[in-house]
């Protein structure tokens, strides 16, 4: 007879074993979702992920590709009753796109419609799904890409291109009827901002970091939350003051600090993109390195509840979880704003001060002009004449 109580902790065991491998190479896995992920990863997963991180893939495309390898792992089993298969069948693709995107009229009529109940039951005891409802069109498409991409490391080629998947993912979106969803419902405006601020407006060490991390992510353009949690001391420069009104000669100078970016979601570290960041934001992210005596490494760190700092950088989940606890402490609601939300307010801010898209854009590191100008169309639709035809 097995003696479940030594295999229970043979498998805690391996678990940790196996986060232990994947948290070497350059921190593989989202911090807070490490242990769950190792669970589900297979040796074979660990060797292609260790192997794209030895080729040099960004951190944020690995973790991307690691969660999503996961999340089909534990799907497929659930599913078929077997681990993932390399090369996927077509079937299997098919089955994936109709399992997560569904005629939420149509299941309301056949409860067997889209994803089974026994299905969905498991992926929720695991927290790999928590909304109701079929799943975003782009978390679909992107899970596709990543599996895709894995399927190509390993040397396969896979039906990814084939005619059958391209058409039920069109059809499906279709029927899904899901209207895309803003990463954050309201944008942090400057006086949502100002907002913020205040709620952090204290001396400990804690404060001090808030006001930093926010003053710093949003008047540097709005950087992602991967981009705040990833920079370091190294990535600073002092640059000469600039004038408050560079028209003025008279005006006061003020501090200017350059930030370099390095590798983005949309630019390689070969780029070397670089933003400025200039007068309150300066002095209150240099107050911080002074106060948490920080000369090198990661920015923005963690604080333990007694007031010590780690060693070790934020992780992109706690900026957002940073922003949302301001929220709450300013009297907002937590639900409506998200870390993407300080991306979306500066552009917003920008296009209500009349600043020109291309100008913004310079410090935003937007690729897109259709993305960026949409913040702008929204700020000019509300400033405009038309909409006030009858008031």
């Amino acid at each position: 007879m097995v003696d479940s109580t030594k295999t229970a902790g043979s498998d805690s065991q391996a678990v940790v074993r196996r986060a232990d491998e994947l948290d070497a190479p350059d921190a593989i896995l989202p911090f807070d979702r490490r242990d769950q992920l190792a669970a589900l990863l297979t040796d074979d997963d660990v060797a292609t992920l260790k192997h794209l991180a030895q080729e040099g893939m960004g951190e944020n495309t690995l973790r991307a590709l690691a969660s999503d390898l996961g999340y089909l792992e534990a799907w497929c089993r659930l599913a078929t009753g077997a681990p993932l298969p390399w090369p996927a069948p077509e079937a299997l693709l098919l089955k994936f796109v109709a399992h997560h995107l569904w005629d939420p009229v149509k299941r309301a009529e056949d409860p067997a419609h889209g994803m089974p109940a026994y299905v969905e039951v498991g992926l929720r005891a695991e927290r790999l799904i928590r909304a109701d409802g079929p799943h975003a069109p782009g978390t679909v498409r992107r899970r596709l890409t990543s599996w895709s991409i894995l399927t190509r490391w390993r040397g396969f080629t896979g039906a990814f291109g084939a005619p059958s998947l391209k058409s039920a993912l069109r059809l499906a979106v279709k029927a899904s009827n899901r209207p895309r969803q803003r990463k954050s419902k309201k944008a942090v405006t400057l006086d949502i901002l100002a907002m913020l601020l205040q709620a952090c407006a204290g001396d400990r060490l804690v404060d001090v970091r808030d006001r930093a991390l926010l003053l710093t992510a949003f008047a540097s353009g709005g950087r992602r939350r991967s981009e705040v949690a990833a920079l370091r001391v190294e990535d600073l420069a002092d640059e000469e003051p600039v004038r408050a009104n560079p028209a003025d000669e008279n005006s006061p100078p003020l501090p200017c600090l350059s930030i370099r970016l390095g590798r983005t979601k949309t630019t390689t570290a070969d780029e070397n993109e670089h933003v400025l960041l200039i007068g309150r934001p300066v002095t209150v992210l240099k107050r911080w390195l002074s106060d948490a005596q920080i000369k090198d490494g990661p920015v923005f760190r963690r604080i333990d509840q007694w007031g010590n700092i780690d060693r070790r950088a934020l992780t992109p989940q706690s900026v957002n979880l940073v922003l949302k606890a301001r929220c709450e402490q300013a009297g907002l609601d937590p639900a409506l704003f998200s870390a993407h939300g300080l991306r979306s307010g500066y552009l917003t801010e920008a296009a209500n001060r009349g600043i020109p898209l291309p100008e913004a854009m310079q410090q935003s590191l937007h690729k897109s002009v259709t993305q960026a100008a949409s913040y702008y169309n929204n700020a000019e639709r509300k400033n405009g004449r038309a909409a006030r035809l009858i008031v």
